[in-house]
């Protein structure tokens, strides 16, 4: 893809519609305490079944009761009538850096603030949640930028999806998330960097104590830093047992950034919830995992950008040369992991590619051998068990919180329809609904 045509996506994606959003900045105005959502149909993502003419009744941002019948609103409560619409849970991304954008890697990352990545942040989820993410899993972010993020928009300062964060990933000395840029006399190392049984123990705790929900380490090389090797692992197995055990004691599950076999292996043996990317997955991995119930986020659109866009990006050679290396192997392997029933979730990597773009991790996970409908529980049952969140979000039922999204068609018979999302309700209040102006009903009943 040329040049021109990523910048033509970013100028797209940077200037999104609020569509009912207020403007960044500028605080929220709380959800209406009572609504109903009449949906034309909605789906179980549980059991693939279409539930047909149903109204959603909602109060203080959570689902009350779901009743058969026309569009019918209670007394005091807002109407938003969906007669033509697919209406499906809002969308989980498991796996997204809403601090990072496209071509922030190499040494352009030395350039940029932590106050300027924050800012960067506020825009993404906007972006993201008006793709229809109404949560995701934030995996890494510099200075706890996406602790502040967070913050942000649970005090509806700022738009954007329920986020869960890790902070800043554990790594080992020049690993994959140190600073391996800058030469021996400037003694650059990032802050999350730990060695040995005490301090990963206490690295752990000390991002907890920032406000981190779920701890993530790099147990492999990556693609996109200088000197490390995908293939390699880093944490020995007594460090990832020790960084695991000490997140589960104080209430926090673990991803695991991990490429080579054996650290993926180590990684699922010492009780990690989640791999991400997976790309030496082997058979004897992927029968650990299914043992151990490990869940795999492959990450796959992420590589098909790369691979489209190293140009245009202006990717130091080195990061080329593993990509073309790492990429094509992760997506073959990813396929067999998922087709041999590993349990997946759907994840982005988003910021590597366009934050918005995240829809289209649904059909390269079809492509890859699930079905449409394995691919949506992926992105929302299966994503909200591994955030720990299952009583929360992922389905339509009372008492999860109100977060939905309507489409127009079936992507149960088309996945792509996910790329277009045209209503997005986050706990109750109406983020975007472009069913208004194609003469969809939203009104208020009095008594």
């Amino acid at each position: 893809m040329k040049r021109t045509v990523l910048i033509g996506l970013l100028t797209v994606f940077g200037g999104l519609s609020l569509s009912g959003a207020s403007e960044v900045g500028q605080p929220q105005p709380p959800a209406p305490a009572r609504a109903v959502v009449h949906a034309g149909r909605f789906l179980d993502v549980k059991t693939g079944r279409w539930v047909l003419d149903q109204n959603i009744s909602i109060e203080n941002g959570r689902i009350v009761r779901i009743e058969a019948g026309p569009a019918k609103a209670v007394a005091g409560s807002t109407l938003i009538d969906l007669p033509n619409a697919s209406v499906l849970p809002g969308l989980i991304d498991a796996h997204v850096h809403l601090t990072l954008r496209p071509g922030s890697f190499g040494y352009e990352i030395l350039g940029i603030s932590e106050a300027r990545q924050t800012l960067t942040g506020a825009a993404s989820a906007q972006r993201t949640l008006l793709a229809g993410f109404t949560t995701v899993r934030n995996l890494g972010a510099w200075g706890f930028t996406d602790v502040a993020l967070r913050d942000a928009i649970n005090e509806g300062e700022i738009p954007g999806p329920r986020m869960l964060v890790s902070g800043m990933p554990l790594s080992i000395t020049g690993g994959h998330f140190d600073n391996t840029l800058l030469p021996w006399e400037y003694h650059a190392s990032f802050a999350s960097v730990a060695d040995g049984l005490d301090a990963v123990q206490h690295k752990v705790r000390e991002d907890i104590k920032y406000g981190a929900d779920v701890i993530k380490f790099m147990a492999s090389g990556g693609v996109l830093t200088k000197g490390d090797d995908p293939q390699a692992a880093q944490y020995t197995l007594d460090e990832m047992k020790m960084i695991v055990s000490e997140a589960h004691r104080l209430g926090r599950k673990v991803a695991v950034h991990a490429h080579g076999m054996q650290a993926i292996l180590w990684a699922t043996q010492a009780g990690a919830d989640s791999i991400e990317h997976g790309s030496y997955i082997d058979d004897s991995v992927i029968a650990a995992m299914k043992q151990h119930g490990t869940y795999l986020v492959p990450t796959l659109f992420t590589g098909d950008f790369l691979l489209e866009n190293m140009q245009a990006l202006h990717l130091a050679d080195f990061l080329v040369a593993k990509a073309k290396e790492v990429l094509p192997t992760a997506k073959k392997n990813a396929a067999r992991a998922m087709q041999n029933g590993v349990k997946v979730a759907l994840g982005t990597d988003a910021g590597v590619f366009p934050h918005g773009l995240n829809s289209r991790e649904f059909n390269s996970m079809v492509q890859a051998g699930l079905t449409r409908l394995a691919a949506i529980q992926a992105g929302t049952v299966n994503a909200a068990e591994l955030l720990g969140w299952s009583d929360r979000v992922g389905t339509i039922e009372p008492g999860k919180w109100a977060d939905l999204i309507a489409v127009d068609g079936d992507p149960l018979e088309d996945v792509r329809r996910l790329e277009t999302v045209k209503f997005v309700m986050k706990g109750g209040k109406v983020y975007k609904n472009d069913y208004v102006s194609a003469g969809a009903a939203s009104s208020t009943f009095e008594r």
